[in-house]
């Protein structure tokens, strides 16, 4: 018997699905968040927030996050596996069910979902 998993991303704001749709975390009075939008959700969150983005002050990561750049920081600014490899299966591009994604699949994700 042949299974199909199929993974639907839903956008938090509008209820639309598609591949476009990517997660996104953020924080605010110490309190972390994390939802699902699509580009024009996510142009429109910028929007809002772009004032208050620009009078703000950036400031550093707690310390074991500094401690550990190199892998914390990939995590946070890479977009899952999962999201990555359904993508993928959805534009015919082969790519192993485990394992690393090659830097090309990855190139080429970031390239259609990057604002």
């Amino acid at each position: 018997m042949a299974r199909r998993v199929v993974t639907l991303y839903i956008d938090d704001i509008t209820g639309g699905e598609g591949a476009d749709v990517v997660t996104h975390t953020f924080s605010l009075d110490g309190i972390g968040y994390e939802i699902d939008l699509g580009i024009d959700s996510f142009q429109g969150l910028l929007d809002v927030l772009g004032p208050y983005f620009g009078a703000a002050r950036r400031i550093g990561t707690n310390t074991n996050r500094r401690r550990n750049a190199g892998k914390g920081q990939a995590a946070v600014l890479r977009p899952s596996p999962a999201r990555v490899r359904a993508w993928a299966s959805t534009h015919g591009i082969e790519v192993n069910t485990r394992g690393r994604l090659s830097t090309e699949v990855l190139a080429r994700y970031e390239a259609t979902h990057s604002l």
